[in-house]
């Protein structure tokens, strides 16, 4: 089955020149797009598509607030965020309401599809270092606190999750720590149901919040 996605985005050319792209992507279809965060809701709701490509800034309802009444809602939509800044606050307020990643307009197209792929398999787009970044430029500004859920975590899973926090994948923290992948996926799970986590972006934030990185 193919990989479904909505597009919601304010600009008429955006929506169509990215639902072109995909739409040619083998193993890609667009379900329909939205022009405000509103409609975007109503369209998920309607056509469940596994992927929402959602623009942070829209008129009515903006990106973060469909973003959060889609994810609350408990539908098995996966939201990338879009924008056109590399820093943005509101970006990663999405990640930490449960937002699978963010990418920025003007990436180049098979970095897209790629993503569209990504977060479909129900992981998150943290490899382009703009969002360690992100999080880093906005982490800082806050004082650091301390979980007490953190402390449930055995020391290989801190370690673990302090690699997740770097933005690498479960291959490459196999290899930094000489463990297979099926090993690394079984410390991710249980990190993230330890720390009551949805998924590896709110691992990361999670990480630089509580001083981990």
């Amino acid at each position: 089955m193919p990989i479904t996605v909505l597009i919601a985005d304010d600009q008429a050319m955006v929506r169509a020149g990215f639902a072109a792209l995909l739409d040619a992507a083998p193993g890609v279809s667009v379900l329909g797009d939205a022009q405000d965060g509103v409609a975007a809701v109503e369209q998920v709701q309607r056509l469940r598509p596994d992927v929402v490509l959602m623009d942070v800034r829209m008129p009515r309802k903006d990106g973060l607030w469909a973003a959060e009444q889609i994810i609350s809602s408990g539908a098995p939509t996966r939201v990338l965020m879009l924008t056109t800044f590399d820093i943005d606050d509101y970006v990663y307020s999405a990640l930490r309401i449960g937002a699978s990643g963010f990418m920025l307009k003007d990436a180049p197209a098979d970095e897209l599809v790629r993503a569209v792929h990504v977060v479909a398999s129900g992981d998150a787009l943290l490899a382009p270092s703009v969002t360690r970044r992100l999080i880093a430029e906005v982490t800082s500004r806050t004082p650091k606190k301390t979980s007490a859920a953190a402390g449930a975590l055995t020391p290989r899973e801190r370690e673990v999750l302090e690699t997740v926090a770097e933005g690498k994948s479960n291959a490459e923290i196999a290899g930094e720590l000489f463990v297979s992948e099926q090993t690394v996926k079984t410390h991710v799970s249980n990190v993230l149901a330890k720390l009551g986590l949805r998924d590896r972006a709110q691992a990361v934030v999670f990480a630089y919040e509580n001083g981990l990185k």
